[in-house]
């Protein structure tokens, strides 16, 4: 690659950028990551000790899936305390220390923040049961409805994602609590000041510890619609074609008018922006991040960037992205994906490319093994910010997880015939470091899930010391990412062929990239400079590991072979 020191020194200068900006995020899932104690879990000792192989990589951060105190019903995502570290995963001085390197290493951290719910054996909870002072309305209760034959009832035909009724009787307190996911979480209820006042004292908390953001769980939950004037929550309708989710006890069966995205969750956004802001100009230092999850309208996704007079996430996961693009989508669909995205973006805001995380099936097997490199091509060559869920360097697949093996709260609530349609665990097996026993995970005979089959072929180990290799691609498009015309370039993007996918990326006086990703699955032949005028020959900087070409072949691109499932990053040679 042609005086890339020089090149990125003479932008820094220029154009300087705040930290964040076309970064590449990598999200740890702790549990999966690198166990340092044998217990066959991973913990943050593990992540700690794998710092400076993710920066060697060259990534700007690092966002844990939930590390809080406890009883792991949802791993993580039921928290009992949120000032506590989870004992599996190590203590306060463990995280600390994870701090002080990644600061030393020059990573940064960025932790999950989940402000819907709590663990029920969490204190706010038993404290709400009890009717304690100021944690009365913590959660949302109700009396619940008494039906014809005088039977008490569920308040309202609400359902959890995790099935069944989203309303769970308290005996104790005698009322219904809201849960929106499993009945060991129970919703908080953020139309209490108290509550907004809380999840922000814990904010304020991590941030002290030196973090450098979060990462925002499940927005679109967060607010329901308040009671009616007789204190009654309404019915959601059921959805229009039931063929679609034929079973009344799924989420799936209802539209979820009432109890999702309600415009209160992103004025919340709107809040924790302002937060940080306030705590930069407070504390100095760097700007902390907001990453934001939320599975939700386009339009709602847009929003959470900001309204034109307030600022929201830095990051609103491009899930649009990620649940547009299948494994039959043509080029033109997924140009059509790509642009509604940028043209659709307020001003001065980045765009952010996700394919993956812990609740999706890994893009590898979602879109096919043998095109998982060229959608970690597209995936990191387009303008913005880009998250990679971790193992996508390596080319990961999802392991195979029995019925006996499954430990999702999402897939133990189904059924033997089913759960493989609802468990997460096939995305979250053991990270594939080497070719030992557990893929060198864990020095224990035990693992939380079991290892992905093909780790003795595929692990970082491995690729790291082959020239060719789903590892050393993801380095060489890194390093890339960090070309003036990667940063800066604007994107020109076409379909064309028989579903073949070309775009330029290039910033005036600079070297111009042509991007061709073949999604069919046969060689086409054409002069790419038809499309982009990148001269009579080009270099080749990386392409797919089964690509005949290499990184530095010279190529007379007037009869250029875009070979099936394959993608190919072209320089301008002058």
């Amino acid at each position: 690659m042609k005086s890339l020191v020089f090149i990125v020194l003479t932008l820094s200068v220029v154009n300087a950028k705040d930290w964040w900006e076309n970064g590449n995020f990598y999200q740890v899932y702790p549990r999966s990551f690198r166990d340092s104690d044998g217990d066959g879990i991973g913990d943050l000792n593990g992540v700690t000790e794998k710092l400076e192989y993710l920066k060697d990589i060259g990534f700007t951060g690092i966002w844990l899936s939930p590390i809080f105190k406890s009883p792991m019903v949802d791993f993580g995502y039921d928290i009992s305390d949120f000032y506590a570290i989870h004992p599996e995963y190590g203590t306060m001085e463990d995280f600390k220390n994870l701090i002080k390197r990644a600061k030393e290493v020059g990573i940064r951290v960025i932790l999950d923040f989940v402000p819907n719910h709590t663990s029920d054996e969490c204190e706010w909870f038993q404290k709400s049961v009890n009717r304690t002072e100021g944690y009365e309305d913590f959660y949302v209760w109700h009396n619940g409805k008494i039906d014809a034959n005088g039977q008490r009832q569920p308040p309202s035909n609400w359902k959890s994602a995790f099935r069944y009724s989203a309303w769970e009787w308290n005996e104790q307190r005698q009322q219904y609590y809201l849960h929106q996911f499993s009945v060991k979480q129970a919703d908080l209820n953020f139309r209490n000041p108290l509550v907004v006042n809380k999840m922000k004292e814990v904010m304020r908390y991590w941030l002290d510890m030196g973090i450098s953001g979060f990462r925002i769980d499940a927005l679109p939950f967060m607010f329901e619609k308040g009671p009616d004037e007789n204190g009654n929550f309404p019915d959601e309708p059921v959805i229009n074609d039931v063929s679609i989710c034929p079973d009344p006890d799924d989420w799936c069966y209802l539209n979820h008018t009432y109890t999702q995205n309600q415009p209160e969750s992103i004025e919340m956004v709107y809040q924790w922006r302002e937060l940080t802001e306030e705590y930069k100009k407070e504390h100095g230092g760097s700007t902390r991040l907001l990453l934001t999850e939320a599975y939700t309208t386009f339009e709602n996704l847009m929003l959470y960037y900001g309204n034109g007079v307030r600022n929201g996430s830095m990051i609103p996961f491009n899930f649009y992205f990620m649940q547009n693009i299948l494994k039959n989508s043509t080029a033109a669909e997924i140009k059509d994906n790509i642009l509604k995205w940028i043209n659709s973006m307020p001003k001065d805001v980045l765009a952010n490319w996700v394919l993956g995380n812990h609740d999706n099936p890994r893009y590898s097997t979602r879109l096919g093994e043998s095109r998982m490199d060229l959608f970690t091509i597209l995936l990191q060559t387009l303008p913005g910010n880009a998250v990679t869920y971790y193992g996508e360097e390596i080319g990961m697949v999802n392991g195979r997880v029995t019925w006996e093996e499954t430990v999702d709260t999402q897939g133990c609530s189904s059924s033997p015939q089913t759960y493989e349609s609802y468990s997460r665990d096939p995305e979250r097996t053991p990270y594939q470091w080497d070719a030992s026993n557990k893929a060198g995970f864990t020095r224990g005979d035990q693992t939380w899930l079991p290892v992905a089959s093909n780790y003795k072929e595929s692990n970082a180990l491995s690729q790291s010391r082959t020239p060719r290799s789903h590892l050393q691609l993801f380095k060489q498009l890194i390093r890339l990412r960090q070309e003036p015309s990667m940063q800066d370039g604007p994107l020109e993007i076409k379909s064309i062929l028989d579903d073949i996918l070309i775009y330029s990326r290039q910033l005036p006086g600079n070297d111009m990239y042509v991007i061709v990703l073949n999604l069919s699955n046969s060689t086409q032949t054409f002069d790419v400079n038809d499309h982009f005028k990148i001269g009579s020959k080009a270099e080749v900087i990386c392409s797919s590991m089964q690509s005949k070409y290499i990184e530095g072949q010279v190529l007379d691109v007037s009869n250029f072979e875009a070979e099936g499932n394959v993608g190919v990053v072209l320089v301008n040679v002058n």
